[in-house]
């Protein structure tokens, strides 16, 4: 008789606010994690300073292993724009982006948020699937259309960039009615 099968613990994550010191370990997660643009170092630095607030790192034992940059639109204060959304491949298979977002949502900084917003290209598979997974949990309405398209503002070297934008008051209609 085979014995049961020892249940996986799954390795302890935490969720926190980036700190200046976290830059290069940013840095490196997103040049290993294709196809994100990688940024300068020098920007990874100004997003976990001046945007602290709605960027998330996850964190496995020590080490980096998520991150999240995002910012409220200064001119739509109502809505947080997730520019980056990264994963380790050692973090892969825990639904760990969903869960940043769920974590970047929940923040002070975003108490008054009623929608997400990102930029992606067509070829992403990756981030429709975690966008679309996202919106359907918390069952909010899904919309896209270009944005910066490959001719008009990429000279045609890059991809046509469309506008998610997910409506997150469905959910507290749904809940207060």
């Amino acid at each position: 008789m085979t014995p049961p099968p020892v249940p996986m613990k799954r390795p302890e994550l935490t969720f926190r606010k980036p700190e200046d010191t976290d830059g290069a370990a940013i840095w490196n997660l997103i040049r290993e994690s294709k196809p994100l643009d990688e940024n300068s170092m020098y920007c990874n630095l100004i997003q976990c300073t001046d945007f602290a607030d709605t960027c998330v790192v996850a964190e496995m034992k020590g080490d980096v292993v998520g991150w999240i940059s995002g910012y409220i639109k200064p001119s739509d204060p109502d809505t947080v724009f997730v520019w980056q959304v990264a994963v380790s491949e050692t973090a892969r298979g825990m639904g760990l982006a969903s869960r940043m977002l769920e974590a970047l949502l929940r923040r002070p900084a975003c108490k008054d948020v009623t929608r997400l917003q990102t930029t992606i290209t067509r070829s992403n598979e990756a981030s429709w699937a975690l966008f679309s997974r996202f919106c359907e949990r918390r069952e909010g309405e899904m919309d896209h259309e270009p944005h910066f398209t490959r001719d008009e503002h990429f000279d045609g070297t890059a991809a046509t960039e469309y506008m998610v934008t997910i409506d997150l008051t469905t959910e507290d209609l749904k809940k207060a009615a």
